[in-house]
Parts: structure tokens; C-alpha cells; sequence
């Protein structure tokens, strides 16, 4: 007997303009912009319970339900044990084990005091890698298939496109599609890494707004009613449209948040980044991956009759998203930055890693 699906409500959230943006939408926002990491960040930006609720409804989880709870304070205590048995790291029990889970999440963000803050934080990047590797390891152990994982996805995306066009959101288009097996297979060979788990985009959802201003908005919207802005996957953003040094000298309320950042303003211009060597020198996207958290109950037994070990009940699927504006879209299209020079180029470079060191047979006139 399998279980319905018992995902979290959400609760409803304004959408927030750039202008009323501060510190914690900044830092969420440059994350997603640079493909960073969580794991390299000081503290967190929570100011309240509910917004950690919220959070931890974004990744699925509702401790309000004793099985959510448990198996989230069993990742807790795991966390600790791993700090504890390898770094001899001294975890006080307020952290180790907190009254509420939210209030790990307080003490990280220097809630009531910054006693516990930088403790917290360890303990929390602990938690957000044991949680993935569990995820993982789920979905390798459940019968469904990769079609289905997909389907799940997709209904859960385009649930919240729903909601975006039922709140006039500036966006003109959001589409998904799968990439075909053939596509795969171009894109691994043309890849220095030929291994299946580097394709990241098997599904992939375009996001067109009206106006470059629209980007930041729904973006930040997306990250607070799709997907948890920790679960971006570090190194997988490309970014030719937002620069964020930009953000800062546009927006006032921005540039006061510069003393307080993770990594000082001018930390993007001295990375090294490579685009997509297919894409048109005038090609514009924001393009960034995220490990977006399912549950998956209806493939497992009743939280009640559950008797495996481990009860994680959320596995991870990798979803990339594409974002710009209604005119650079157009300018996309024209010229080299036009999707077939795009496969053109691709295929040349299949090509030639294929037939480097052999004899090609010409085509038979």
C-alpha cells in the first residue's frame, strides 16, 4: 500500500519589488546569479519562525508532523555526530538539540544574540550535504522511473507558473521541454566530461519576462515558492545578463547591503567563467540548475507501516532554468546567436572529438 503525496502548503507570500529588497533577498539572488554555494556562507537571514516554516515547506518538510520531525532532528543528530567524531568540534546541546527545529535556523542567523551562530551554521551545512546524500540515495532505491521523476517535476513547476500568471506576474512565456536521447548523446560527447550524470538540463523550463527589470522579481518569486535557494547547484550557472556589480549601482537599498555581504562587491569581476563555447559571442541568458526536492510518498508505504532504517521520504531531481527578457530573447534568435548555429557548432566539435586519430569515410556521391 503507497501513501498519497504529502506535500507542505505553502503559505501565501507578496511578491516583493527590487526596491523593498534587502540583505537576505540580495544574498539569495547572487547566489542563484553566480552559482555559488551555500557552504561558504557566515550566517543566515532569518528573522522569524514563520519564515523558517515557510523555508523548511519549500524543502518539504512540515515538522509540524512527528515523522518530518524526527527525521529531520535523525539528519540533525547525524550532522553533529559527523562534527563531533571527525573535527572534535564541541556542539552545545541548545544547538545539537534545539527545542524546535526553527530554532537552529534563528541561531544561525544570529537571532536573540549571535551565541550560537557560527556553531549553528557549521551544523547546517553539515545537515544541507547529509540531506542531499540521502535524497540521492533514495531515488537510486525507489521504483520509478526516470519519466516519472520527470512528470513529477513538471507538475510541480507548472503548478507554480499557474500561479504566477493568476498573479500577473510580467512573464510572456514559460515553457518546458525534455531533451531527446539524441540530444544526449551531442551533448556528452561534446563535453569534456562524457559521464550521464553531468547532463544537468534533461529538463529544462525557459522563463521569458517582458522587461529586464521583471528578472529579479521572478526569480526571487520562484526561489521562495519552487525551489530552496541553498539547492542551486554550485558551478552550473551561466550569466551574461545580470551583472550583480550593476544591481548595486542601480538599486540604493543594495548598496547599503555591501559591509554586510558574503563576499565583497567586486568578487564576480575576478572569477573565472566560461560560457557555452556553442552560444553566439552575443548571446545573452541567465541559466542556472537546481536540485529540486520531491517527496516522494506515493511510492513508499504509510509514514505508520514505514520499517525501513532510514525514513527519508524527499529525493533531489536536477531541473535547469533559463531566464530572459522578451528582447534579448528576439536578439537570441538572429544571426550567430541562432539555435541551429548553435547545433551546427555543437555537432562540428561531436564530430571531430569522434573521428580524431581515424579515417572518416567520405560520402558516398
Amino acid at each position: 500500500m503507497t501513501a498519497p503525496s504529502l506535500a507542505p502548503s505553502l503559505p501565501a507570500i507578496p511578491v516583493c519589488p527590487v526596491e523593498e529588497m534587502g540583505l537576505r533577498e540580495l544574498e539569495r539572488i547572487r547566489l542563484i546569479l553566480r552559482g555559488g554555494s551555500v557552504i561558504d556562507w557566515r550566517r543566515m537571514h532569518f528573522s522569524s519562525r514563520d519564515e523558517v516554516d515557510g523555508f523548511l515547506r519549500l524543502c518539504q518538510i512540515d515538522v509540524s508532523r512527528p515523522f518530518d520531525d524526527v527525521w529531520v532532528r535523525t539528519i540533525l543528530a547525524d550532522a553533529v555526530a559527523y562534527l563531533r567524531r571527525t573535527f572534535d568540534y564541541r556542539v552545545a546541546d541548545a544547538v545539537a538539540r534545539p527545542k524546535e527545529v526553527h530554532d537552529l535556523f534563528l541561531y544561525a542567523s544570529g537571532v536573540g544574540g549571535g551565541r550560537y551562530r557560527r556553531i549553528a551554521c557549521i551544523v547546517l551545512k553539515v545537515m544541507h550535504v547529509i540531506q542531499h546524500i540521502e535524497g540521492r540515495d533514495l531515488l537510486f532505491r525507489l521504483a520509478a522511473s526516470e519519466a516519472e521523476v520527470a512528470e513529477l517535476v513538471t507538475q510541480r513547476v507548472l503548478g507554480v507558473a499557474r500561479e504566477m500568471r493568476e498573479r500577473e506576474l510580467p512573464v510572456v512565456e514559460f515553457a518546458h521541454s525534455i531533451k531527446t536521447r539524441e540530444s544526449l548523446v551531442t551533448k556528452l560527447i561534446a563535453k569534456k566530461e562524457t559521464v550521464a550524470a553531468q547532463v544537468y538540463d534533461r529538463t529544462r523550463f525557459r522563463i521569458v519576462t517582458k522587461r529586464r527589470e521583471d528578472l529579479l522579481p521572478v526569480l526571487y518569486f520562484l526561489s521562495q515558492r519552487l525551489f530552496p535557494f541553498n539547492f542551486v547547484v554550485p558551478g552550473q550557472t551561466e550569466n551574461s545578463l545580470i551583472s550583480f556589480r550593476e544591481l548595486l549601482e542601480v538599486y540604493p537599498n543594495f548598496e547599503r547591503c555591501i559591509p554586510d555581504l558574503h563576499l565583497d562587491r567586486d568578487f564576480e569581476d575576478r572569477e573565472e567563467r566560461e560560457g557555452n563555447v556553442f552560444s553566439g559571442s552575443g548571446y545573452r541568458v541567465l541559466n542556472f540548475v537546481v536540485d529540486l526536492p520531491l517527496r516522494m510518498d506515493a511510492y513508499l508505504p504509510p509514514p505508520g507501516e514505514d520499517s525501513r532504517d532510514r525514513k527519508g521520504r524527499i529525493v533531489f531531481a536536477l531541473v535547469e532554468f533559463q531566464m530572459m527578457d522578451e528582447d534579448t530573447a528576439r536578439g537570441n534568435e538572429q544571426g550567430e546567436n541562432a539555435h541551429e548555429n548553435y547545433k551546427r557548432r555543437q555537432r562540428r566539435r561531436v564530430l571531430g572529438r569522434l573521428s580524431r586519430g581515424l579515417v572518416v569515410p567520405k560520402r558516398k556521391p
